[in-house]
């Protein structure tokens, strides 16, 4: 008797998201099966996409090989968007740094200023990270959602202490956000109900955390995989969003990744591929090594 290989169908199907506008478009999402499973029913119109990190501030902790890259422009945020995307990025994220009350506690008027000249200086979409602090994230992306209206960039995160106040400016002048709940999927789920209230599911991006190979990657790799197949297989509305691996800053304060440039590299490169697999549609890096690495190890152009 010939063999033949199962091959499973879903009736789920992940939310398609844009971000950007004009030719800066980059869609997310959209699959109807599970990551990479190619063999099966169902298609996978939108690979993953990989993004480069960008401060707003020079980082005074990072190991001497992530800085040496980008060392001619890390301290303008504008060259240095603009050396990611000479590097091939699909994507920049920016992040707010200085903004935080602890680093600098920059005005959110000249945060916004900062970011609407990034984003007007690249050829790809913007992503923006706010400060840590929840009260002042939601001033400074509020601002940064009115000086950048219709620029669609995806902001975030918001959480469940301040989403209310994040989601209104940014559906308000036409971008999207990033739900941001810490490894549970439950939670997770109940942040998206509340969002989704007032907000359209299509313009949501869940982040559950990344942690980094080695410091718990396990914890978020099993969350990914079940939001991804909660979504897909059992169809449930608040799973359906495409999600995003913010994984730079966790794999680069491992000591083993300060300790040496090449296992540095393939740290973080190990977490991307991991997470990616496990169900990330956009995953932000830091090094642009790293960068080349999953590229030509998922074929990605």
């Amino acid at each position: 008797m010939q063999y033949r290989a199962p091959v499973e169908a879903y009736t789920g199907t992940v939310r398609e998201i844009t971000l950007g506008t004009g030719a800066k478009t980059l869609k997310l999402g959209g699959e109807t099966a599970l990551p990479f499973h190619f063999f099966d029913q169902g298609s996978i119109p939108n690979a993953p996409r990989l993004a480069l990190e960008v401060w707003d501030m020079p980082p005074k902790d990072w190991a001497r090989w992530v800085v040496e890259p980008f060392q001619d422009v890390i301290s303008d945020p504008v060259k240095w968007a603009q050396k990611c995307v000479a590097c091939g990025a699909d994507a920049v994220c920016l992040q707010l740094v200085s903004a935080d009350p602890a680093a600098g506690d920059t005005p959110p008027e000249i945060a916004a200023q900062l970011v609407k000249a990034v984003a007007e200086a690249i050829p790809v979409p913007l992503i923006v990270y706010g400060p840590d602090d929840e009260k002042k994230n939601a001033v400074v992306l509020a601002k940064v959602a009115e000086v950048c209206r219709g620029q669609n960039l995806l902001l975030g995160p918001a959480v469940k202490e301040n989403y209310e106040a994040i989601a209104k400016p940014v559906l308000e002048h036409g971008h999207c956000v990033i739900a941001q709940t810490s490894l549970d999927i439950n939670l997770m789920k109940e942040l998206n109900i509340k969002i989704c209230k007032s907000f359209p599911p299509d313009r949501v991006v869940i982040d559950p955390v990344s942690s980094a190979l080695g410091y718990g990657m396990e914890y978020s790799f099993s969350i990914m995989e079940r939001i991804k197949q909660t979504g897909v297989i059992f169809k449930d509305g608040m799973t359906q969003m495409p999600i995003i691996a913010n994984l730079a800053g966790e794999s680069w304060k491992t000591k083993e990744a300060k300790e040496d440039r090449n296992q540095g590299i393939l740290w973080e490169g190990m977490t991307a591929v991991s997470l990616l697999l496990a169900g990330a549609n956009l995953a932000v890096l830091r090094h642009p090594e790293t960068l080349r690495y999953v590229k030509k190890l998922f074929g990605l152009k």
